[in-house]
């Protein structure tokens, strides 16, 4: 069964979003605020498989329900909903941890869209890995390990999503090579994806943060004026 925790304080947009997730074949848990989501999440924090968090509810907000969600599970997929179009509101909630954002209005086939892709990525990340000839691939003081799904800097874990470990597997398989936002995008989140390129820059923005020893003057993970990124191997 696909479990999905729903998170928003108006009454209409939630019972909206389970009637149409439930059809779309979701065991779906809906809670008004995230007081109530975290009550719930903390009891068992690897139930779900993805979240849907509205950003602006009274006393504890989207985002930071969102910070504690992904303390707690890196796998879970997190989406946020904002009635807002700043840009500002996309990009932290994407910093807090989120793989994905609807801004609101949204018809059915977008939600359901949004959330299937992302049930899809989640779920291949959580699948029992296959057995491969290589089981890890190794770049100057990272290890990314392909059974566990994990990356160790100088033999330390890295704390990443399961969408940033996605993004930095293409670019260990791909090293020196100029990879475009649009070919990230297609890999990471399928050719089918609604939302906006730039979450491929919000997301190399998190990565640096948290693999490079000065994000702000890259070593590894390097920018391609114009076109995109590319991982820098020596």
């Amino acid at each position: 069964m696909k479990r999905i925790l729903i998170v928003e304080d108006e009454d209409v947009i939630r019972d909206f979003e389970v009637i149409n997730l439930k059809r779309a074949g979701y065991e779906v848990v809906d809670v008004p605020n995230g007081e109530a989501a975290m009550d719930i999440f903390d009891r068992n924090p690897f139930y779900f498989d993805v979240a849907v968090l509205d950003v602006m509810m009274p006393g504890i907000d989207g985002f930071e329900v969102c910070r504690r969600i992904r303390e707690k599970n890196n796998a879970i997929g997190i989406i946020m909903l904002t009635a807002k179009s700043q840009e500002m509101d996309k990009v932290g909630g994407l910093m807090m941890g989120a793989d994905d954002y609807i801004t609101k209005p949204f018809s059915p086939s977008e939600l359901v869209a949004r959330v299937d892709a992302l049930h899809r990525r989640v779920a291949m990340a959580t699948e029992k890995a296959q057995p491969q000839p290589v089981n890890e691939l190794v770049s100057g003081p990272f290890v990314l390990n392909l059974k566990s799904r994990t990356v160790s800097k100088n033999g330390k874990p890295l704390d990443l999503t399961q969408v940033e470990y996605q993004i930095l597997e293409y670019f260990f398989n791909n090293p020196n090579t100029a990879l475009g936002r649009q070919d990230i995008l297609n890999r990471v989140w399928g050719e089918g994806y609604y939302g906006d390129i730039k979450i491929v820059d919000v997301n190399i923005r998190r990565l640096r943060m948290k693999l490079e020893d000065e994000p702000s003057n890259p070593k590894y993970l390097l920018t391609v004026w114009g076109f995109g990124y590319k991982w820098s191997q020596e």
